[in-house]
Order: C-alpha cells, then sequence, then structure tokens
C-alpha cells in the first residue's frame, strides 16, 4: 500500500514537471518577438496596478479602447492612430489585464472597467472625450457614458456586441471553468490548448477578417504575445471573460443615453444587421455604416475606410 502511494506521488510530481515545462516551451515561442513594447509607452498608476497607454496629436481628445476578446490590445488600433492625430489627441490604452498593463489575479467585471475608464478620463485626459471602441468593450463606454455623461463626448462602437449575450451571467458551469483556468500548472496547461497559434490563426481567418490574405503574421503573433505575457497572467482576464464575469445589461444605459452614438459594422460580421437593428431600437439617434469585405476588425483589415467615417463623425 505504501508502495502504491509512494508510486502516486513520485507519477503525479513527474507529471506536474512535465506540464511545467511544456508550458514554459509555449511561452518562450510565443513571446520571444517583443512585438508590443514601444518608445511611446506610459503607465497610469491606477490603484488596480498599471494601465499602459500611449498619446499621440493634438487636438480634441479620442480614446481607443480594444476588444475584450483574448489577445486584445492597444494593437488592434495601429492602423488608424497616426491618420486620427493629425486632428485629434488620441489616447490608446491596454486595459488592466491586457496587452502590456498589469495583469492580477482578480475577478474582472464591466464595473471595473467601467472605474477605470472613467478615472482615466478625469486623471490622464482631463476633459470630455471621444471614445472609439471594439466589440465587448462597447458596453464598457455606455455603462461609463451612463455613469459619468459629462466625462464623454461622441461614442463609436465598431461591431458591438450582441445585447441579448451581454445579458447573460455566470453559471455553474462557467464558474468551475474560471476556477479550473485559474489553477496553477494544470490550469495553465489548459489554457495553453485553448490559446495557442492554431486558434489564433483561426479566429483571425473565420471571424476577425473577411479575406485572409489581408492578415499579417506579425498581428498574429502580437495578439498571442498579449495572451502570454508576463508569464500566463492573461489567463486570469481570460478566465473571467469565458466565465461571463464581464457581462452586463446595458439597455437600460442605452435608452437613457442622449450623446451621439454611431455603429461601424463590417458587411460580412455575423448578424451584426441584426445586432445593430437592436441598438437603434433602443435608441433611435444611433447612426449606422456598414464597411464592405470585413468581419470583426474592419480598423484592421479596411483601415482607410474606417478613419473616414471617424473623421465624418466627429
Amino acid at each position: 500500500m505504501k508502495d502504491k502511494i509512494k508510486t502516486s506521488i513520485i507519477l503525479s510530481g513527474l507529471t506536474a514537471v512535465v506540464i511545467h515545462i511544456i508550458n514554459r516551451i509555449q511561452y518562450s515561442l510565443y513571446t520571444v518577438k517583443n512585438y508590443l513594447p514601444s518608445s511611446g509607452n506610459n503607465y497610469y498608476e491606477w490603484r488596480f496596478g498599471k494601465v499602459r497607454y500611449t498619446k499621440k496629436g493634438t487636438g480634441s481628445p479620442i480614446l481607443l479602447i480594444h476588444d475584450l476578446t483574448i489577445g486584445s490590445s492597444n494593437h488592434e488600433f495601429k492602423k488608424i492612430i497616426n491618420s486620427l492625430s493629425d486632428q485629434h489627441e488620441v489616447y490608446s490604452v491596454d486595459l488592466l489585464g491586457y496587452g502590456l498593463s498589469d495583469k492580477p489575479n482578480i475577478t474582472y467585471t464591466n464595473y471595473l472597467y467601467v472605474q477605470l475608464v472613467i478615472d482615466f478620463i478625469k486623471n490622464i485626459i482631463g476633459k470630455k472625450t471621444n471614445i472609439i471602441t471594439t466589440g465587448d468593450s462597447v458596453q464598457i463606454a455606455v455603462m461609463a457614458c451612463h455613469n459619468d455623461p459629462e466625462a464623454i463626448h461622441h461614442m463609436i462602437f465598431i461591431n458591438p456586441q450582441d445585447l441579448y449575450e451581454l445579458n447573460k451571467i455566470p453559471s455553474k458551469q462557467t464558474k468551475l471553468l474560471k476556477i479550473l483556468i485559474d489553477i496553477p500548472i494544470l490550469g495553465t496547461f489548459f489554457y495553453n490548448i485553448l490559446i495557442n497559434k492554431a486558434s489564433m490563426e483561426k479566429l483571425f481567418k473565420e471571424k476577425y477578417f473577411y479575406n485572409e490574405i489581408n492578415i499579417e503574421e506579425k498581428d498574429i503573433s502580437s495578439y498571442l504575445e498579449a495572451a502570454y505575457l508576463p508569464n500566463y497572467s492573461s489567463k486570469y482576464v481570460f478566465s473571467s471573460y469565458i466565465g461571463k464575469y464581464m457581462n452586463t445589461n446595458i439597455i437600460h444605459a442605452l435608452k437613457e443615453i442622449n450623446h451621439s452614438m454611431y455603429i461601424i459594422g463590417g458587411e460580412n460580421e455575423k448578424e451584426i444587421h441584426t445586432i445593430v437593428d437592436n441598438y437603434i431600437h433602443y435608441n433611435n439617434s444611433i447612426e449606422a455604416i456598414f464597411i464592405p469585405y470585413t468581419k470583426h476588425l474592419p480598423h484592421m483589415e479596411k483601415s482607410m475606410k474606417v478613419i473616414e467615417y471617424i473623421k465624418i463623425f466627429l
């Protein structure tokens, strides 16, 4: 009996060592290219950690807020920042848990990010700000505007998330999934299975871009780097995301907002016309346009067209 217990302990230890080695190898592969650091990096010392941001240009301020999907960062806006900075003071952030910002082991929620955005506008930008945001982060802008309408001017939503998807709250299954991913070593191994080069390439080809010819290898590598730096701590924000902890019902807020709101949709984004119709149903002052031959990231695939519409809106 003692021999069996001893053997089980040895095998468990060896398994943990092997998993750890595999984790470290994959981490090295995805972070070696060092694409994310920039000479223009600044850091906002927020109460839950340091938030990386860049600032460029002069004029009325614009705050760019990336999506909440894994690997997202301010890299998402790299093709439109320079053009926007000709007429605007452009701020592009890595939200807490993303990119090169701090990634503490906490539960990430919509409320956390709403507070971050409001604090960032007040303490760093210092004046009423236009917001451009993508996908799941649209809910952050809407709630921030509803909570502090004097902080925000116009808002532009790029492919906003389905309002009814945002109503989904953590279930027993998603809570267990979050716990699993947060576990050291084993959870990291599971994270590696879910997030790797093959899965990221699939996301870009099937969801993010309409034409895979337009996908740059550097973009995929940058997303992978953001998903792994530093030392796998991105898994904590990922577990909150898939656990539905970031979701919130924004319909009430959407109804009450009097600010100018615009939607830029990728013509080939799944269900985008229905999604946009639902937003307009709850606030008929919203204006929308659709960019042909694009999906979820038109500002990366057809950046000049997106810039054209942004300048018209603002």
